[in-house]
């Protein structure tokens, strides 16, 4: 028989709320893992994605030995911290001879394994590597721009996978309003082949054009790397399916006899019932009308009277 545990405390009641299903999710919380063995490289990327993070990602700096995600009963433990930690986002880093500097991106549905992607990592550079005005340094939280440039984003499977991950990985929470002046960063993807992509971040700087749009330079800030896909694991369709469900309460209703043009804007139909102009009460009548109705009735009484008295006439005879 299953036991079904109540909070006990207010303090686990409040925590239960904020991990139950809602309507408008908030931003997904990333966890950053490391495997048996990790190199410097390594090391180093898994702790400057935690500093682009920082305000929504928990990392552990402890190694994990039983964490295989490709593998069948491999993800046990990493499904386990994702419910512990309520993370929907996780980022494990591993090295081996067959697999140097390996990155495992990856996202969870209620807890289980949704998809997968592996890059490895190739020319890093780190933060301090960079030389820039401190000034210009990205804020802890702020929403960044994303570049994606190269057709093979839309054609190759893997790369268009990778986007997905990628955007979900690094943009945060979900916001309907954008404040232009607070958006100081921009992450540059360059597809250059059908495996390898060139991630780089940088600070958008602003200076005077002459017009009322400032002229836009980017400079380098770090991290900047190399990822190379080597495996990835699409959604099972079930699964798929039923991630993407929308809520009824946030299903949008028709409306009807509305649609939409790019130029027009709002277009609506309004449907005129048929008028019938015969029968409508005029608000002047000519007097010629008048006076043919009144012979009309006229006439039409002087033949009912007639009528009525040669019937007397034929009665008396009788």
């Amino acid at each position: 028989m299953l036991c079904i545990k109540t909070p006990k405390s207010m303090r686990a009641k409040r925590e239960l709320e904020k991990r139950a299903p809602k309507l408008v999710e908030l931003g997904k919380k990333t966890l950053i893992l490391h495997g048996t063995k990790t190199s410097n490289t390594l090391n180093a990327v898994l702790t400057e994605i935690y500093h682009l993070k920082k305000d929504n990602a928990v990392k552990y700096s402890r190694r994990n030995d039983n964490i295989r995600p490709f593998e069948s009963g491999g993800e046990t433990s990493l499904e386990f911290y994702s419910l512990k930690t309520d993370c929907s986002l996780f980022v494990y880093g591993s090295h081996s001879k067959k697999r140097p500097d390996n990155l495992v991106i990856g996202r969870t549905y209620d807890h289980h394994i949704y998809d997968l992607v592996e890059v490895g990592v190739e020319n890093f550079k780190s933060m301090s590597s960079c030389s820039y005005d401190k000034k210009i340094a990205p804020l802890i939280g702020s929403k960044p721009f994303f570049a994606f440039i190269g057709e093979g984003f839309e054609n190759v499977e893997e790369l268009k996978h990778l986007k997905e991950v990628l955007l979900d990985l690094f943009r945060g929470q979900v916001v309907s309003n954008l404040n232009l002046a607070g958006l100081d960063r921009v992450y540059v993807c360059t597809a250059v082949s059908s495996n390898k992509v060139l991630f780089t971040h940088c600070a958008l700087r602003l200076k005077k054009s002459g017009t009322v749009v400032p002229r836009v330079e980017l400079v380098e800030v770090g991290p900047s790397m190399d990822l190379v896909v080597r495996r990835h694991r699409l959604p099972d369709e079930g699964l798929k399916k039923e991630a993407h469900k929308i809520p009824h309460e946030l299903i949008k209703k028709k409306e009807k006899n509305v649609s939409k043009d790019a130029i027009a804007g709002k277009i609506g139909k309004i449907y005129v019932p048929d008028q019938q102009v015969g029968s409508a009460s005029l608000p002047f009548t000519p007097k010629g009308v008048k006076r043919e109705r009144r012979e009309a009735k006229a006439k039409g009484e002087d033949k009912k009277h007639a009528e009525k008295k040669q019937k007397q006439n034929d009665d008396a005879s009788a």
